[in-house]
């Protein structure tokens, strides 16, 4: 089937949900209009006419809209016959019915109760080394609506969706922990393995819960990590339930961008380029992280020291910086830990030890013949970290990103993204 058929078959469903909704047939016009909507966005990847396609999209953001609208009806009608005041008491199918969905709810709520952050995760701003623009962002969307609200008045409204994108390794799940301890608000971290069932429907539904349960809170934001394998590209081969969970995904991000309910969605993905376009134009900021300056890395080189004991002096960071080129901050954070264990294998290859309160008047002549294992461990004492350990790591590691995948994010960067 090629791109027209699907626009045909699309304006055919949309229009039974338009005359499913005079005939104020909610429900079946809400189920319509998502099917239509399904079917338009497939109906897009395949339009090559850009004129065509903006006509196509502009539509299905009207479709989105008074599908969120419908959602709101139905669920003021639930709620009504849910808590009924003044009439009579409903029949026992009813109530059989209502703790039936009750129970569902719940059942899916619990699902989705591992994806709450109860407990900070103690990370600050000032342990993400770099990305200024990204934290600034984040700032914005975050800390000051709660902090300063007489800022956002009429027009101005803080960013309801940001992406963060870049090479595997550079800080992007690392950056939303520094936003669950930053924000005093409550933090929802969610993976499609959480949102992925294998039961008929149940997906959706999981996203659907996902999004009232933050909702209910007065802030919250929602950090999905991996996005792409839940909100990729449409394709022909794709299976009915990928399709309804994206579906689904995006009548929620529409009715983020509309509300005003204090509600931030974050979404990460090293592939930025795989994202569905209506879900990519659902994230108002999309900000790429990229692999570290020279500066940077020699931040995190002493972050992830920390307070082990060495000998390096200020300058060694910045020339170790400038040997890791290329390097991600996952990179370097494994080559401090070899080079950590450094001092370790010296040990354990040693053949002498000497006997010494300070390693520094440890003396030739007084060394005694022995392995690591003779050596009480109560007496034992490890020698500090030194640059030397960390050149002979440096000239041993290798960086984990190619320069044709930054190539990709350059250019991507250049036609969605902002530099972060």
């Amino acid at each position: 089937m090629n791109g027209t058929n699907f626009i045909k078959q699309g304006i055919e469903v949309v229009s039974e949900a338009i005359q499913a909704d005079k005939d104020e047939d909610y429900e079946r016009a809400l189920q319509l209009y998502k099917r239509a909507l399904e079917v338009f966005m497939t109906g897009v990847k395949y339009e090559k006419n850009p004129a065509a396609r903006a006509t196509i999209l502009q539509r299905v953001d009207g479709y989105m809209k008074r599908a969120e609208d419908l959602k709101d009806v139905l669920e003021k009608q639930r709620q009504a016959k849910a808590n009924p005041q003044g009439s009579a008491g409903t029949g026992t199918k009813d109530k059989n019915d209502k703790e039936g969905d009750d129970d569902e709810t719940s059942k899916l709520k619990g699902q989705l109760a591992s994806a709450i952050v109860t407990e900070k995760p103690n990370v600050a701003w000032a342990d993400v080394a770099g990305l200024e623009g990204a934290k600034d962002a984040l700032k914005e969307a975050v800390i000051l609506p709660r902090k300063f609200p007489q800022l956002f008045v009429g027009k101005r409204q803080p960013w309801r969706g940001i992406l963060l994108y870049g090479p595997p390794g550079t800080g992007k799940s690392f950056l939303a922990k520094a936003v669950a301890t930053e924000a005093d608000a409550q933090f929802f971290a969610v993976s499609s393995s959480d949102l992925v069932s294998k039961w008929q429907g149940e997906s959706e539904r999981l996203v659907k819960n996902l999004f009232e349960m933050a909702r209910h809170e007065e802030h919250a934001i929602i950090f999905i990590d991996e996005i792409d394998s839940m909100c990729g590209s449409r394709s022909e081969g794709e299976s009915d339930a990928t399709r309804r969970i994206k579906t689904e995904f995006l009548v929620q991000m529409q009715g983020v961008s509309t509300r005003k309910d204090g509600l931030l969605v974050l979404g990460a993905t090293n592939t930025p380029w795989e994202l569905d376009p209506a879900i990519r134009r659902r994230f108002e900021k999309r900000i790429y992280i990229p692999l570290p300056e020279a500066a940077a890395r020699a931040t995190m080189l002493r972050l992830h020291l920390g307070d082990t004991p060495h000998t390096l002096l200020p300058g060694d960071f910045d020339h170790l910086a400038t040997q890791c080129d290329g390097f991600s901050g996952s990179d370097l954070s494994v080559m401090v830990r070899e080079a950590l264990m450094e001092p370790l294998r010296t040990c354990q290859s040693a053949k002498q030890f000497q006997p010494t309160i300070d390693l520094a008047d440890c003396l030739k002549c007084g060394a005694k013949r022995m392995t690591l294992y003779d050596v009480p461990s109560e007496q034992l004492k490890v020698p500090d970290v030194s640059v030397e350990d960390f050149e002979h790591i440096v000239n041993k590691s290798r960086k984990t990103v190619a320069e044709e995948e930054l190539d990709q994010f350059v250019e991507w960067t250049r036609e969605f993204g902002q530099e972060g």
